[in-house]
């Protein structure tokens, strides 16, 4: 319990994540008005709580219906913006369980039941949908200047040219206890901060929302960000026991084994082989050194020596802590930058303490690790400067959004962020922290047909790349499963180049599901 104790407390004050995706605490803006009567407007009368004894006495499905407009490469395209609840229910009793908040975009002239959806949910846990909602394909997008350090004044919501309406519906939605969704009594909202009855509760939207909207036959995707990768795992699972059959899952920025990610556990006891490449591209990003040729080949050399020569050596150093091996720490010294005094005495180096080494006075992001300030400034204040900097924008602008474009109100405000992580059961298959690889294999198994790609950044220091590597490596050499790695953090999709990337690889899986038919 100790050891559990302390790895929720890592997660609460470090690691993810102050909202997987993004995040971050603060209180939500006040409660807006009730949107005046326009057309599809829905002035929900419920006044909704995040608290973990939030529980309502009964749920509705009232939504906001607008129809909606946007130019795409010099063509319309028309949509529809769907805001509301759905009700989850047990799949036994068949009594309601939650109420999901979520905002569905809807387009194009195929026939719903043949045309793909996709599911966006962010992670934390703790964290509301807004960043992939308002941050990576969906039809707004708010514009940012990462890596700079400075967001653009005024904020800008603007049309999003790299949003994925064109080739599938798109559903964002809030776990519960974010954005408007809440417990149903008499269950409450605690009931469901865990492993296994946040996946559960998950699956039953699903399964309502096709249900609802007769998308049986849809080719059906999950997207799920930082902690919502391994709710991806698990999910996936779910429902493809439940007979909901997947086309594919995308885990954007991944923990899916927390024991295996050394900065989740007590720094010095679990090897940090999987942070080894992201030290060497951040180390190179910042000029402490200078790697030979092709960055990408430069990478696959770290990964080489991680495996072959760290990899051995950290094991028998966490044993015996004796002094690592001259030559794997001169290597080390190569790749990062960083003096031998500091590789000898913490040679399962965290990414808390690299942070710190990278550049003089200077605080680097955790998400985002090219983006820095100067410390004791502004944004350091929350210990990412790379959150800090997109934070407040994402959560003023989720509250006007809703208001105004998709015309939904409620008697109470959008909760972006819940700083749920010190209670959250992470428990899950026995294990006192999950492990969600073994879930993957088994939805892989129910449906030799699903694709897994999992999407990453070099830069990203909360949830590495080749640590995503190393965990799906366990699934064996499958060529349903594809790793994209990009120059860009955890909320990868905030860089310009990078989300037209990930626009790219997102029309490749889509496309795939075609050329299957």
């Amino acid at each position: 319990m100790k050891r559990f104790q302390y790895a929720a407390g890592a997660l609460c004050a470090a690691l993810l994540l102050a909202s997987c995706g993004g995040g971050g605490g603060g209180n939500p803006p006040p409660a807006v008005p009730v949107t005046p009567g326009l057309p599809g407007s829905y002035a929900d009368p419920i006044t909704y709580s995040s608290a973990a004894n939030g529980s309502l006495s009964a749920p509705a499905e009232g939504a906001a219906v607008v129809p909606m407009r946007i130019t795409l490469a010099g063509k319309t395209l028309d949509y529809t913006a769907t805001t509301g609840h759905l009700t989850a229910t047990d799949p036994v009793s068949g009594q309601p369980v939650v109420s999901f908040f979520y905002v569905a975009y809807t387009a194009g002239t195929l026939d719903p039941s043949k045309r793909p959806v996709t599911f966006f949910y962010n992670g934390g846990p703790g964290s509301s949908s807004l960043w992939l909602h308002l941050g990576s394909f969906g039809p707004k997008r708010i514009v940012t200047a990462i890596p700079s350090s400075v967001m653009p004044s005024p904020v800008q919501l603007v049309e999003n040219q790299e949003t994925l309406l064109a080739n599938s519906d798109l559903v964002f939605v809030d776990a519960i206890g974010t954005g408007f969704s809440q417990a149903v009594a008499p269950r409450t909202n605690l009931q469901f901060w865990g492993v296994d009855s946040d996946a559960g509760a998950f699956r039953d939207f699903v399964r309502r929302y096709v249900t609802v909207n007769n998308r049986q036959t849809s080719p059906k995707y999950l997207f799920g960000e930082s902690y919502g990768a391994p709710r991806t795992g698990v999910l996936a699972n779910l429902l493809e026991v439940a007979g909901v059959k997947l086309s594919g899952i995308v885990l954007q920025s991944a923990i899916m084994n927390y024991s295996s990610n050394c900065g989740v556990l007590t720094p010095g006891t679990t090897s940090c082989e999987g942070y080894i490449p992201s030290y060497a591209a951040v180390s190179a990003y910042y000029k402490l050194t200078t790697p030979p040729g092709d960055f990408n080949t430069y990478l696959k050399d770290v990964r080489d020596f991680s495996a072959a020569s760290y990899r051995p050596a950290v094991a028998t150093w966490l044993q015996t802590h004796a002094t690592p091996p001259v030559n794997v720490v001169s290597q080390l010294i190569s790749y990062s930058g960083l003096d031998s005094t500091l590789w000898n005495q913490n040679f399962a180096l965290g990414p808390d303490l690299y942070r710190t080494r990278v550049a003089s006075n200077t605080m680097i992001g955790r998400y985002d690790a090219r983006v820095s300030a100067v410390n004791g400034s502004a944004l350091t204040v929350d210990n990412d400067p790379s959150l800090t900097v997109v934070n407040a924008a994402f959560n003023n602008t989720i509250q006007a959004y809703i208001l105004n474009d998709l015309r939904y109100s409620a008697r109470s405000s959008y909760v972006p962020f819940n700083d749920i992580i010190g209670r959250w059961n992470f428990s899950h298959d026995g294990k006192t922290l999950p492990d969600t690889i073994p879930d993957v294999a088994a939805a892989m198994t129910l449906n030799p047909a699903l694709k897994v790609v999992a999407m990453s950044g070099y830069y990203d220091l909360a949830t590495p790349f080749y640590q995503t590597e190393l965990d799906l490596a366990r699934l064996g050499n499958n060529p349903n499963i594809q790793i994209k790695n990009y120059a860009s953090g955890h909320m990868s999709y905030l860089d310009d180049a990078t989300r037209r990337a990930q626009r790219d690889d997102m029309l490749t899986l889509y496309n795939s599901e075609s050329v299957a038919k």
